[in-house]
């Protein structure tokens, strides 16, 4: 199996947060595909690093992708960042994702670490997510 699954699981992921109606009522348009960096918005999610092993099943080839989503927000408190993590927790896992090459086999949360960053008191949530992708080709 090749990275070349990597680009379209990621599109996939990415489509399906910022177009869902319910996490847009909670960040807007802060859906990025990296940590922004300048000013950024009061609360974000980010698509973040991946590692990737090869997972072929014997009958085509296929490779497991360890994802990291993050929750930023700069508000008092985790309840608001929690409320934005369980929303694309429910969507990475509940919806019907279609990738444009392979196929996602399952995709399911590994775990996830909140804490408060001591320099700036921002709040970050990082989940990591197990995707199971194979190929056609």
């Amino acid at each position: 199996m090749s990275y070349g699954l990597s680009a379209a699981l990621q599109t996939a992921l990415f489509s399906a947060l910022e177009a869902d109606t319910e996490l847009t009522s909670m960040v807007g348009t802060a859906v990025f595909d990296t940590m922004p960096t300048g000013t950024t918005p009061e609360m974000f999610v980010a698509l973040g690093p991946e590692d990737v092993v090869e997972q072929a099943d014997g009958t085509s080839p296929g490779a497991n992708h360890d994802l990291q989503v993050t929750v930023v927000t700069t508000g008092a408190g985790f309840l608001g960042a929690k409320q934005v993590a369980g929303r694309v927790s429910d969507i990475l896992t509940t919806e019907d994702l279609s990738l444009s090459r392979g196929n996602l086999v399952q995709l399911r949360f590994r775990k996830a670490k909140a804490r408060r960053d001591t320099t700036d008191g921002s709040r970050r949530i990082d989940m990591w997510f197990r995707a199971r992708v194979t190929d056609d080709i």
